[in-house]
């Protein structure tokens, strides 16, 4: 039993959020859905993302039509964003979470490609049919290799926000979102040792950490990127809670634990820096995955959500050490969580 990978993605590995980037994709919002009540507001809140992005690189925006980029080009120019660093690509989606369906970008030594995943909408939603073809759509027009991940001649699959590379062959993800095979489930049978392999030979992440389970109100069942993130090749930084009565209390401590056993692809210990939580969110009546974690590294700066709690400045502080040569600059999330995601989930890296 192999992965179909072996040979094809040979020399290919998954680049590390702070390597250079041609760009970043984002989908621009549409699907009202996502945000009860709040899409109005979420456009604006999306211009202010993408001119941060492109102070520094250039935006590729999914857009469903002629109509719906209009609409996007009114809000940006309106915003102040400098239309020469966005390009527009009209390919319906379902959905904006770019991060967990948009393509996984590999790269060797002469060449980037798009490991290509299947998407299942976390195994929780129906509306996923236009989100799935966006990665191999998007290989087609950028006229770069496209490769199906399989395993035993059936699809992998995986989201995005599930994994976290440093680009030297460590990546970390949690048992809950990748290994469940109750709730909502991804791969059906597939062991450990399987889905090791298959990200070795799609990414190649010879180095697979495995963390709990993600943030309470997290919609996708343990997505690594609200709880625990690379900031170099030899640190990452891990959310901590010091309410001893909060959800999060055990589960962020117990990954804690696990991080102090862990090793790096080179036999080095990691070096742990930790991120506050901000206070519980609800909407409702339902937790929502606020996390100061689920920020975005771009060319110039990292994006970090913040949620009017006393501990945005503290964990903008502590990003700030982490990046010296990065502006770090608070995006304001608490609309955007209504969605169960900020600004990681909803982006995507094109590596350079």
């Amino acid at each position: 039993m192999t992965s179909n990978q072996s040979n094809e993605l040979s020399g290919f590995r998954m680049p590390a959020e702070w390597e250079p980037h041609e760009a970043v994709w984002l989908g621009w919002p549409h699907n009202a859905s996502d945000w009860p009540g709040k899409i109005a507001a979420i456009h604006f809140v999306y211009a202010e993302i993408v001119r941060r992005i492109a102070e520094s690189e250039t935006v590729r925006i999914l857009v469903n039509d002629e109509r719906h980029e209009a609409k996007a080009r009114t809000i940006l120019k309106n915003c102040g964003v400098d239309l020469q660093m966005i390009e527009f690509f009209r390919m319906p989606t379902d959905r904006g979470w770019t991060r967990d369906f948009g393509p996984i970008f590999v790269k060797n030594d002469s060449e980037t490609a798009i490991a290509g995943f299947k998407f299942n909408a976390w195994a929780k939603y129906d509306d996923h049919k236009l989100d799935s073809r966006i990665a191999e759509k998007i290989a087609k027009r950028l006229k770069k290799p496209y490769f199906p991940i399989k395993y035993n001649d059936k699809p992998f699959v995986l989201e995005g926000g599930a994994i976290d590379v440093n680009g030297k062959g460590s990546l970390i993800t949690t048992e809950e979102c990748l290994l469940d095979q109750e709730i909502q489930v991804r791969n059906p049978g597939l062991s450990k040792n399987e889905i090791e392999q298959v990200l070795a030979d799609s990414l190649g992440a010879t180095n697979v950490l495995w963390l709990n389970k993600g943030i309470a109100g997290d919609d996708t069942h343990g997505h690594v990127d609200d709880l625990c993130r690379f900031v170099n090749a030899k640190t990452v930084v891990l959310c901590r809670e010091t309410n001893s009565k909060n959800a999060n209390y055990r589960l962020l401590q117990e990954n804690h634990e696990r991080l102090a056993g862990f090793r790096l692809e080179n036999g080095a210990k990691i070096q742990t820096a930790f991120l506050p939580m901000p206070e519980p969110l609800y909407y409702r009546g339902q937790r929502l995955p606020a996390s100061y974690a689920n920020f975005l590294i771009t060319n110039s700066c990292v994006l970090v959500p913040t949620f009017n709690d006393p501990n945005d400045r503290v964990a903008l502080g502590i990003l700030a050490d982490l990046f010296p040569k990065r502006k770090v600059i608070g995006i304001h999330a608490v609309d955007l969580v209504w969605g169960l995601g900020t600004l990681h989930c909803l982006s995507q890296q094109q590596p350079a």
